[in-house]
């Protein structure tokens, strides 16, 4: 028997945003989390729309998801204060420095409206859109934002 090989750089020793970031983005798949559900079956049902595949999370799930397949978009609710999905940042953030590339595109679903510079957001916020979340405010955002891997 031979010993155990320690350095072993396979993918099941990886940190898994690493291995995520490592891959490319899957620009079918569109991340949307949100404490609301109601919120979230609404935002799916317009990512459906424009042909995505959404994949629905908690706050609180949201990390494990980011874990696997890597979204072209994450789209957040940001509740009343824009701070619901703050806890996401580090990860989207780790992604995104191991991949090299400002991937997965992110969109906060705010109460106020403006950029994310303006309402003095993460530099991690592509857009904004704001509430009442309607296809025609949405859907223009998330297929831009998605197209451009």
């Amino acid at each position: 028997m031979c010993p155990a090989d320690r350095d072993d750089h396979s993918e099941k020793n990886v940190n898994p945003a690493v291995r995520a970031g490592a891959t490319a983005a899957d620009f079918s798949r569109v991340l949307v989390v949100g404490k609301s559900s109601i919120n979230r079956v609404v935002v799916s049902k317009i990512v459906e729309k424009s042909g995505l595949k959404p994949i629905s999370e908690s706050p609180e799930t949201a990390e494990k998801a980011l874990a696997g397949r890597l979204p072209g978009a994450v789209i957040l609710d940001g509740g009343a204060d824009n701070k619901d999905c703050d806890r996401l940042m580090s990860a989207i953030d780790a992604l995104r420095r191991a991949s090299g590339k400002p991937l997965p595109a992110v969109i906060l679903l705010s109460t106020s409206n403006g950029t994310p510079e303006s309402l003095g957001l993460s530099s991690m916020v592509d857009a904004v859109v704001a509430k009442p979340i309607t296809p025609d405010r949405l859907q223009p955002v998330v297929e831009r934002l998605v197209g451009r891997g």
